[in-house]
């Protein structure tokens, strides 16, 4: 706005020479040059008085080239004129994108690179005028690459291989790693990193394929152990059926062992004899072959 004020101040104050030129060459009957010439003056004057500072921002007053210790805050802000000139310090929420990888080790000594990293960062409002008057270029300097890199590399430092690629554990420790960096570097309170994120943590392609091999060879011993397991259920179950089978035929023929008497067993030979009689009789010293005497070994 104040810009806009001067511009209009600056307008007026060099129409009103103009007019006074013009009057001066009988070009024009107009009285009120001076006026203008001072309303634009007075415009001009009044528009360096004062500057807006937007939400989000902190105003840093400069005097003469002197950083000024307090910050002004949102809002109209009045500074003197000429003198005094007010530098916006931005204290929003603001994205560093680091587009390089970031290559690191983990706790098993495995190389591991981080990229498409992403910090999210905002400056203490208190801590403008110090930010201001004590790093150069702060905008592109403040969070550098070369701190970023380091703190992730501390972090990856700490995690297996497992967790390092692990986003849910790597990112927050990467976010408290970095702010300590930062705390190291220009103390406590200044700047707050508010979230970091890792699009992507990948291994050596050599470590990549020893993994697919360990896995694939994993794999094979799991379906191996499958089926291992199937055989012996089987195999078990093939025992226990026999062994069930075993034991129901041993019952059955205790069962018939208990049920038979000599007067059973005695009919039961009598059924099974076909009506021929022994063809040999003796003991065990003596054996007769009946047939041969009786001439009935020839018929069969």
């Amino acid at each position: 706005m104040n810009t806009f004020i001067a511009l209009i101040g600056v307008i007026l104050f060099i129409g009103g020479f103009v007019l006074l030129a013009l009057k001066k060459n009988n070009k024009v009957f107009f009285n009120g040059q001076i006026p203008i010439i001072a309303a634009g003056f007075v415009l001009f004057i009044a528009a360096q008085c004062f500057t807006i500072i937007p939400t989000g921002y902190t105003g840093v007053r400069v005097i003469l080239g002197q950083v000024q210790d307090r910050a002004s805050n949102n809002g109209l802000c009045w500074k003197i004129p000429f003198v005094e000139n007010i530098k916006l310090v931005n204290n929003k929420q603001q994205d560093i994108e680091f587009g390089n990888k970031i290559w690191g080790e983990t706790s098993d000594r495995t190389v591991i690179s981080y990229s498409g990293v992403t910090v999210t960062y905002s400056i203490s409002g208190e801590k403008s005028s110090w930010i201001y008057s004590h790093v150069s270029n702060y905008k592109d300097s403040l969070v550098s690459t070369t701190l970023v890199s380091s703190a992730i590399k501390t972090a990856s430092k700490t995690l297996t291989d497992v967790d390092a690629t692990n986003r849910g554990k790597m990112e927050p420790l990467a976010q408290e790693t970095i702010q300590k960096s930062l705390d190291n570097k220009y103390g406590n309170g200044v700047i707050t990193i508010n979230k970091v994120i890792i699009d992507n943590a990948d291994f050596e392609d050599s470590y990549n394929e020893a993994i697919a091999a360990k896995q694939q060879a994993q794999l094979e011993y799991e379906q191996q152990q499958i089926t291992n397991q199937k055989n012996v259920e089987t195999a078990k179950a093939e025992a226990e059926a026999k062994k069930i089978a075993a034991q129901g035929e041993a019952d059955a023929n205790a069962i018939l062992a208990s049920s038979l008497s000599e007067d059973i067993f005695r009919q039961m030979i009598i059924e099974k004899w076909n009506g021929v009689l022994p063809l040999v009789t003796g003991d065990k010293d003596t054996i007769i072959d009946l047939g041969a005497l009786t001439g009935s070994g020839k018929e069969q």
